[in-house]
Order: structure tokens, then C-alpha cells, then sequence
């Protein structure tokens, strides 16, 4: 293999080793306010959130869309069924989320990164 075809390899491993790694803060396993785990992954241009351990299990509570720290969209209390507005901000292993009815009675619970 001569260098040009071992630099240009090296150029393309590079690229798609970059962009595999270039995940949102928002990715990944969250322990809830109580002692669920919450994965957060993401699905078209968005993040769901999905139920992986206790009653719950499997269950979608949520889909947010955002980059960087801020996201928005709706939360979904899995015991009530109900849907709200929802706001979420990453600031290193912790996930602020914010639920709102009627953007009037709002609730946050604070999450911790696995």
C-alpha cells in the first residue's frame, strides 16, 4: 500500500470515528427522581425516552427535540397517562426536566447521568 492510499484510509477512519462519537449530551441511560432508569436515545430528529427498569419497563414517557443542553417538547407521566409540555437542559450528569399543564403548574425533577 503506497502513502497516499494509507493517508486517505486514515482520513476516512477518521471522519466516521469522529462522527460516531459526536452523540448529544441528552443520550444515554438517566436515573429518574426516584429509581427508574430512563434511556434516552435518539429517533428521527428527536429524543425519546423510554422506561427501562421497574413497572413501567419499555414504556415511551417522552419525546424532545434541541441540541446542546436545551430540549423541548412532551413528557409523559407514566402512571397517569397524562401528557405535558416539557423543557430539559443538561448540565454535565445532571438532567433538569420540567413538566408544565397549561404552562401554569409545572413540576421539575432533577436526573442523574448512569
Amino acid at each position: 500500500m503506497n502513502i497516499d492510499k494509507l493517508v486517505l484510509s486514515a482520513m476516512v477512519i477518521g471522519l466516521f470515528a469522529g462522527g460516531a462519537s459526536a452523540a448529544e449530551p441528552i443520550e444515554g441511560q438517566w436515573k429518574d427522581g426516584s429509581v427508574e432508569v430512563v434511556a434516552i436515545k435518539a429517533c428521527g430528529d428527536s429524543f425519546c425516552l423510554t422506561m427501562t427498569t421497574g413497572k413501567y419497563a419499555g414504556q415511551s414517557i417522552g419525546k424532545l427535540k434541541g441540541k446542546g443542553q436545551d430540549y423541548a417538547g412532551e413528557i409523559t407521566d407514566p402512571g397517569n397517562k397524562k401528557t405535558y409540555s416539557g423543557s430539559g437542559t443538561v448540565e454535565g450528569k445532571t438532567l433538569k426536566l420540567t413538566g408544565c399543564a397549561l404552562k401554569i403548574f409545572c413540576r421539575t425533577e432533577e436526573w442523574s447521568r448512569l
